[in-house]
């Protein structure tokens, strides 16, 4: 359970995988910077999926929320780039089963943006976030 309020107005289109804010309690910021499919080398494997590379940055993301003293349920914001939103789209129902595996059923307030690339020309995804530590 978040320490933080996830608010989803009843007005708006129901907030399914993410939450249309994120009232934070009081606590110390983290601010992640980008997490890619890199491996422990630095590498990304230019062969890897969407979905692979999904799963690697979202385990990095969590590593380092770790290291931070953090833990996925204080995520307040996640932010995804990916260079084929028509892909993502299309591989929405795994991107999620990876999601629940890493963070849980937390969705904070998230986006979404199409990129016509990453700093890593094999790089496929990148995962920045912010999270609250209470």
């Amino acid at each position: 359970m978040t320490p933080h309020e996830l608010v989803n107005p009843p007005e708006l289109a129901p907030a399914i995988g993410f939450s249309h804010a994120v009232a934070t309690g009081p606590g110390r910021t983290v601010y992640l910077g980008g997490q890619a499919a890199l491996q422990p080398d630095g590498t990304v494997d230019p062969k890897s999926t969407l979905i692979e590379q999904f799963d690697l940055a979202l385990a990095n993301m969590v590593t380092t929320l770790t290291a931070a003293g953090a833990k996925p349920e204080h995520l307040v914001t996640v932010t995804v780039f990916a260079t084929d939103a028509e892909q993502y789209r299309a591989d929405l129902k795994e991107l999620g089963t990876i999601w629940r595996r890493h963070l849980g059923k937390h969705y904070p307030a998230m986006a979404f943006f199409e990129v016509k690339g990453l700093f890593d020309p094999a790089a496929l995804v990148e995962l920045t976030g912010v999270a609250v530590v209470p």
